[in-house]
């Protein structure tokens, strides 16, 4: 957090102008005359140097474009994060449809899908029938989508990953 403006507290600054260049030392009251005749802000860069150093900026710009920074380094981190979908086996047509358009929504906002089917008691006996449902969702997001794990089967579950082509 930077101090701005009247909330500094120093006899005299290191005052940098908008344009980058070093003014000198100044006077705090002349500095904050020169940044209000300018119609921007002066803030306190490094608060522990002696004198403070100084620099006239838009302070408002400078944290919207802050912020705008984190946020689009939060999307980009975000690309790596996982979500999983969960189907049986003898999963129906209509909801297969229903789930295929969450995966899609998804994958369009970067996200990687792990798509997994579940096999209870007897259904561990058809497991040709779980992978034909892994494989039917690999073939509907061929288009937005690459297949970065085969279906493998790990106990009663099997798994395909699906991650968004470039």
């Amino acid at each position: 957090m930077f101090w701005v403006n009247e909330k500094i507290r120093a006899d005299k600054v290191r005052l940098i102008d908008e344009k980058g260049e070093q003014k000198g030392v100044v006077p705090l009251n002349a500095a904050l005359l020169t940044a209000k005749e300018k119609g921007l802000d002066l803030v306190a860069i490094s608060a522990e140097s002696v004198p403070v150093v100084c620099k006239i900026m838009d302070y408002s710009r400078y944290k919207f474009d802050k912020d705008k920074k984190r946020k689009k380094s939060r999307k980009i981190s975000r690309a790596g994060q996982m979500k999983e979908m969960r189907m049986g086996p003898l999963i129906e047509k209509h909801d297969i449809d229903t789930k295929n358009r969450h995966i899609r929504k998804f994958i369009t906002k970067g996200y990687k899908v792990k798509v997994t089917v579940f096999f209870r008691g007897r259904q561990m006996a058809h497991i040709d029938i779980g992978k034909d449902v892994l494989l039917g969702v690999v073939e509907e997001f061929k288009d937005i989508a690459v297949c970065e794990q085969n279906p493998k089967l790990e106990g009663n579950r099997m798994t395909i990953m699906l991650k968004p082509s470039k």
